[in-house]
């Protein structure tokens, strides 16, 4: 595994509370938690705005959880053009799939879309029960396993939203989608206008010139990464 790390704290201080509230320990109390992580070889690890957390071709033993920040899962082509994949914000976990396939190489770069703090968790460790946790082990797995298919559906979301060949028909499915699922039209999305394009494959000029004509036609509002779908 090979890191770009800013600091390594190999017992880390845990915000117990704050991690059974994330979906990977759902169901789990602080105090089961601090157990747990105790067994599964916790690390946490800071990171600059912009800084590499894995690189393309690497290869992961550990899944991340964000702490503080956000990840970006960007994959670079061979010139250079990157695509946003996904993002990761605090209590959400990256790189898990790698790291339940031992040994295979990463396609994608894991950066920090901000100052960010993230919490290791060997997968090993969550995989294989031991004396200390068992008990908790197989809810640790339940959870593992419903996010991994909640990632796969967020990737046929991409799918679906670069389906369209314009540059608003991508837009619209996107923020359409956004409004949908926070049950308002009015929400924020975790991306700034550079990542935005990145994630719907189109250039950022197209974009902001779309985002322009429909606030004039008073079908949008916006600010930064705040938007209001018009009526």
């Amino acid at each position: 595994m090979k890191q770009d790390q800013k600091e390594i704290r190999p017992k880390p201080d845990l915000d117990f509370s704050f991690l059974s509230r994330t979906p990977l320990f759902l169901g789990a109390s602080p105090e089961e938690i601090e157990a747990m992580t105790a067994c599964l070889e916790a690390e946490t690890r800071t990171y600059e705005k912009g800084q590499m957390i894995y690189r393309a071709g690497d290869t992961a033993a550990a899944l991340g959880l964000v702490l503080r920040g956000s990840i970006l899962i960007v994959h670079d082509d061979f010139w250079g053009n990157a695509t946003v994949l996904d993002s990761a914000g605090a209590g959400q976990i990256f790189a898990e799939t790698y790291a339940c396939t031992p040994g295979e190489p990463m396609m994608v770069n894991a950066e920090a879309a901000e100052d960010s703090q993230v919490l290791f968790l060997n997968v090993g460790r969550i995989l294989r029960t031991c004396s200390r946790s068992c008990e908790h082990h197989s809810r640790l797995i339940r959870n593992l396993l419903a996010l991994s298919a909640r990632k796969n559906l967020n990737l046929s979301r991409k799918i679906f939203y670069t389906a369209s060949k314009s540059v608003r028909g991508r837009l619209l499915a996107y923020l359409s989608d956004q409004a949908v699922r926070n049950g308002s039209r009015s929400f924020t999305i975790p991306f700034n206008r550079q990542q935005l394009a990145d994630y719907l494959n189109v250039d950022r000029s197209a974009l902001s010139k779309e985002i322009g004509r429909l606030q004039r036609e008073g079908a949008l509002k916006t600010k930064k990464n705040w938007f209001e779908m018009g009526k």
